[in-house]
This record gives structure tokens, C-alpha cells and sequence, in this order.
């Protein structure tokens, strides 16, 4: 499903990365562009790395990096043992954020304080009000930011969204159920309360951490606009808390009828959870013709889906299966690549109006659910 790689590739200048953390997510990230990728869209180069010690950005470098580097692209990785020589080192361009929730906030400032463009990874921040405070140093200094939603980018999802609202291959969508839960030791993890998934103080809970992915294909299925040009829905919300930690959320979003009351109003129960594993089909989107099913190992993953023609006499249905290599990180990476070449301070997919309508939206759940956060109170 991609576009061949322009010509001109080997030319073109590369984005050069700093990456704060090395936890999990950042390895899959520097893992991806280390792939040698022949429908490349962009050129990238890991410049640097920053961690809260030397000796873990090193292992990192070599585990992740250098290990699997097979076409010599990132030569030379510059180790640092703190966030703050990767904000300053004149030879990054743009910095990777992969830290725990509620320290984005600090990091994205920081870097675009130091002039650097910035791809923090979801959520942006814990809430809207942070987010906005990002974009606000982000406008006055002039750089390219975005929130690292990765699988907007899949050709999966691009696909999908071309079929719904364009080619409408269910005709009128009207319901879309999604779940993204996967069992955690919320428990044992609360006795210490050390780790993300239940200290409030990182953004703990279901919601920022998986729940965001279930919004994302509620709103994505339901609305073809983002950020400024997409609805506002109605959000009716209930979690599971426990010591002011969501174990689980439901959220069900309602758009309105249409003005000219040729759409019915349309609806979405979108869930998370820590207590239970989502079974491979995590999503189901009906329409009036129809309807699709989303499947993959999580709601962050989609793997294929099918589109069912109930319209047919023996209900015919096709499948469309994408190649992924590695993760799939590269999509996103290739599209900051080229809104930055551009001169853009933002991206089309995921524009600064998508990230804030999405925490607007988890604020308001989190508001009726009963989830909070220290940093709500400052």
C-alpha cells in the first residue's frame, strides 16, 4: 500500500534523532528506523541517545541500535547520560519523548526551549491543560510537534478510513464497538506504587495508557474530520477505580443527527481494561450495508480486517491484509520527515487540534469516571 520512494531519497537530507528514555516503546522505535526499508519514505539518523545514566544508554546503543544496524546508517551514536545534553547537542534535529506520561510535559518544554522539533509519544500529556501549555512554547518558538499516535499512520488504518467515508463500503456507519485490555498485576503493583501502570503521579490507569487507542477507533470510524474540522461527540463515562486509579474504562460517545437529518445520530462504546485480555477481533465498526471487523494482537497493532457485505446473498466479505515489517513506527517517523521538510510546524494526520480534542475527550471521561491526577490540581 505504499508509494514508491521518490528518487531523489538518496539525496535528501536526513532527520537526525535524539531519543529521551530507553525503556520499551524507545527500543521498538530506534528498532524500526534501523530497517532497511526499500519503500522508504524519509532518510533518518539516530544521533543520540539520553538516559538517567550513562552505562544504561550505552546497553541501550548496542542492544537495540547497533545490533541491528545491518546498512551502517547510525554510525556513531552519541551517548548521553541525561535528557539535557540530547536537548542541546547541535547535531539533533528532533527529539523522541518515550518517558512515563507525566514527565512529557517537562521534556517536550525542554527541548523546544532548546529549539529541537518534538515527537512525544501518547498520551501528549496527562491532561488538556498541559498539552496546551506544549503547543503554546511550541507556536512562540517556532517548531514541528506532534503526539506520537503511531497507528494513525498504518496503511491499515488509512486504508480503512478511505473505505468507510469515502468509497462508505458499509454504507452509513452507525455503531462502533472497540476494547484494548490487557491484564496487569494492578494489585501487587499497587503495594509499592512505584510503577506507572498505578502511581497516579505518572498518569496511571487504563485510559491514557490503552483506552486512548479504543477512542481513537471510535472517533476515527465514526467522524472522517480531525482536529478543527471534526464533531464534537457527547461522552457518557464509567471506570473502575481504586485509589484514585482507573482499572478499567467505558466510555460511550453519541454524535448527533445530522442537520439535515439524513444521518442518524451514531454511537460508540469504546472500553478498556487491566483485568482481562481482548480477544483478537478488538474492533467492530456496522454500518447500514455492512460491517468491518479489526483484528490484531491489540488495539495499537491491527494485523487485517474484513469487510462483510451483508447486503450480499451469501453475505460476501473481503479481506485486506497489510505487510508490517518490524513494528511500524517508520510510517509516523516518515511523515514528521516530510512535514518538516516542508517547513510545517504540524502534521495533517495528527494535528495539534486532534491531540487536544482526544484529552479534551479523556478529561471529561476522567471527570465522570472518577480518575485523577495530581497535576489536574495545579
Amino acid at each position: 500500500m505504499s508509494a514508491a520512494a521518490p528518487t531523489s531519497l538518496e539525496n535528501s537530507r536526513p532527520l537526525r534523532w535524539g531519543i529521551i528514555a530507553t525503556g520499551m516503546v524507545a527500543s521498538w522505535f530506534v528498532t524500526d528506523l534501523c530497517l532497511n526499508r526499500p519503500d522508504a519514505q524519509a532518510r533518518h539518523v539516530i544521533q543520540a541517545v539520553g538516559s538517567s545514566s550513562l552505562e544504561k544508554t550505552q546497553k541501550f546503543v548496542a542492544t537495540h541500535i547497533s545490533a541491528n544496524d545491518v546498512a551502517g546508517r547510525h554510525t556513531g551514536v552519541k551517548t548521553y547520560g541525561s535528557y539535557a545534553e540530547v536537548y542541546v547537542d547541535p547535531d539533533v534535529d528532533i527529539v523522541y519523548i518515550a518517558t512515563p506520561h507525566a514527565m512529557h510535559r517537562k521534556n517536550c518544554l525542554d527541548a523546544i526551549a532548546a529549539g529541537k522539533h518534538v515527537l512525544c509519544e501518547k498520551p501528549f500529556t496527562v491532561n488538556a491543560r498541559e498539552a496546551r501549555e506544549v503547543f503554546d512554547a511550541a507556536k512562540a518558538k517556532g517548531v514541528f510537534v506532534m503526539e506520537g499516535v503511531w497507528t494513525r499512520f498504518f496503511p491499515l488504518v488509512r486504508t480503512l478510513q478511505r473505505l468507510l467515508h469515502e468509497e462508505h463500503v458499509i454504507g452509513d456507519v452507525h455503531r462502533v464497538f472497540c476494547d484494548f485490555a490487557m491484564p496487569k498485576p494492578m494489585a501487587q503493583l499497587s503495594q509499592t506504587d512505584e510503577s506507572r501502570i498505578t502511581n497516579r503521579a505518572l498518569g496511571a490507569g487504563t485510559l491514557l495508557d490503552i483506552g486512548i487507542y479504543s477512542l481513537m477507533w471510535g472517533m476515527l470510524a465514526l467522524d472522517p474530520g480531525v482536529g478543527e474540522s471534526a464533531r464534537k461527540p457527547q461522552v457518557l463515562a464509567s471506570q473502575s477505580i481504586v485509589n484514585g486509579v482507573d482499572w478499567a474504562t467505558s466510555m460511550f460517545l453519541t454524535y448527533a443527527t445530522s442537520e439535515d437529518g439524513a444521518s442518524p445520530a451514531q454511537q460508540a462504546i469504546l472500553t478498556s481494561s487491566s483485568l482481562a485480555k481482548t480477544p483478537a477481533a478488538f474492533c467492530r465498526i456496522e454500518g447500514t450495508t455492512g460491517y468491518v471487523v479489526v483484528e490484531g494482537f491489540a488495539g495499537s497493532v491491527p494485523a487485517f480486517f474484513t469487510v462483510h457485505d451483508t447486503t450480499a446473498p451469501d453475505a460476501q466479505l473481503k479481506k485486506y491484509e497489510f505487510e508490517r515489517p518490524g513494528k511500524g513506527f517508520y510510517w509516523e517517523a516518515d511523515a514528521v520527515a516530510h512535514s518538516i521538510a516542508a517547513g510545517k510546524t504540524e502534521n495533517e494526520l495528527m494535528p495539534w487540534a486532534e491531540t487536544l480534542r482526544v484529552m479534551d475527550l479523556m478529561d471529561e471521561v476522567r471527570r465522570q469516571g472518577g480518575a485523577t491526577f495530581p497535576q489536574d490540581e495545579q
